[in-house]
């Protein structure tokens, strides 16, 4: 997701997402029609809604980044080529979330089971986490930490963002030039002060065109990023994009690319805003696609953890916590190159294990709550649903009549 950080009086502190129940549906998966399998190498005869690996492992590729972010994030200030490198993944791996997320909403329309799903998959998990991150911080610590569904807490900014972009996806699907709109609007945001803290609608409004390119794009626009020319290109261009950011350190605050604030609150002249809206949209395209042109298309060990992003992105949030209440992050080796690779190592780690189905089995009551007894039927989906059972009930006896068959 993420750079996703506290509103004032919490600790802001950046981090973004992500994941893939945090998508707003169960996860990724490839387009039935043969102009719509994204990747040159997806098999002309893998069965319909089956998940695609490229997806499934570019959000988990994502969200490791995030963890990995997250725990920089207090020991970047002694090392200049940590920040720098801090710098670069915030530029591009919120991004690259998030136009996956709007990529698999194009589909999202007001259908009765589509809205239960937003509800459950996004809003019911934010009022949990928005509840349990303040209660967390007062057991651990010992204060008195308000709790508030207004002022998103830490990560959990995402889950808003992402109910208020799908929620407003039939929008977006029937204007014209949507980008252009979203843009537009971001860049409204950053010379906007009065926008304020409430939930966080500044990273609603200003990272909006992403999820915008998402909803834009077509499988074949993943093709383009996924050629040899690319992947070998994107080399030099990290590469100069890490110079860039060691650069910077000295003459650049990170806090413009948590996309959390307006201009004059950075403290910069208010023309600044759209300027660096476009020009870090622009970057951030750039090592989006190189990213992506990494990631791999074929099912590795990792692919089947991106359905747990959602997991990882959320409950990873509790630990990188936990070590920064106890003072952990103070060691003086852990601000060594030495240290901060372990806990750069440390991180990815623990993010992988809280996507895992153990760990999904165990919190899917707070992440994908079913709900039954909160919803009213729908006759629509009742109907499809004994049409779904029919069809069973019709190849269950085929296949019982090939079996005669066969024993005749």
């Amino acid at each position: 997701m993420f750079d996703a950080a506290s509103s004032p009086g919490q600790n802001r502190r950046p981090l973004p997402p992500a994941q893939s129940p945090a998508d707003g549906v169960p996860g990724p998966r490839t387009p039935t029609s043969t102009q719509e399998r994204p990747g040159p190498r997806t098999a002309p005869d893998r069965p319909a809604g089956q998940r695609d690996a490229f997806f499934d492992n570019a959000k988990y590729l994502a969200i490791a980044l995030v963890a990995m972010g997250h725990s920089w994030e207090p020991l970047k200030g002694d090392s200049r080529v940590l920040e720098a490198a801090y710098t670069v993944v915030y530029s591009f791996h919120m991004p690259a979330f998030i136009i996956i997320s709007g990529f698999f909403s194009r589909s999202f329309d007001m259908r009765p089971d589509r809205l239960k799903r937003l509800i459950t998959g996004v809003a019911v998990p934010y009022v949990l986490f928005e509840t349990a991150y303040p209660l967390f911080k007062n057991l651990v610590t010992g204060s008195h930490e308000d709790i508030t569904l207004l002022d998103p807490w830490y990560l959990t900014w995402f889950l808003v963002a992402l109910f208020v972009w799908r929620l407003t996806t039939p929008v977006w699907k029937l204007l014209r030039r949507p980008l252009p709109v979203a843009l537009g609007i971001a860049m409204l945001a950053t010379v906007s002060p009065g926008i304020g803290d409430d939930l966080d609608l500044q990273r609603v409004l200003q990272f909006l065109p992403y999820f915008v390119l998402g909803l834009c794009m077509k499988p074949e626009h993943f093709q383009l990023v996924r050629r040899r020319w690319v992947r070998i290109a994107s080399v030099p261009v990290f590469a100069l994009a890490l110079a860039i950011g060691w650069w910077a350190v000295p003459r650049m605050t990170t806090a413009w690319f948590y996309h959390r604030d307006a201009a004059q609150e950075l403290g910069a002249p208010w023309w600044y805003g759209p300027v660096m809206t476009l020009a870090m949209m622009g970057c951030s395209l750039v090592l989006t696609a190189c990213f992506y042109s990494w990631v791999p298309r074929r099912s590795t060990w990792f692919t089947a953890l991106g359905a747990g992003t959602l997991y990882g992105y959320l409950l990873h949030g509790f630990l990188v916590k936990f070590a920064d209440y106890r003072g952990w992050f103070d060691h003086a080796w852990l601000h060594r190159p030495l240290g901060e690779i372990l806990v750069t190592l440390l991180a990815a780690t623990a993010v992988t294990v809280l996507c895992t189905r153990p760990v999904q089995r165990v919190f899917r009551f707070a992440m994908e709550p079913r709900m039954q007894w909160a919803f009213k039927q729908d006759a629509a989906e009742l109907a499809r649903g004994r049409q779904r059972q029919q069809r069973g009930r019709e190849r269950e006896r085929e296949r019982e009549m090939e079996h005669e068959k066969v024993g005749a």
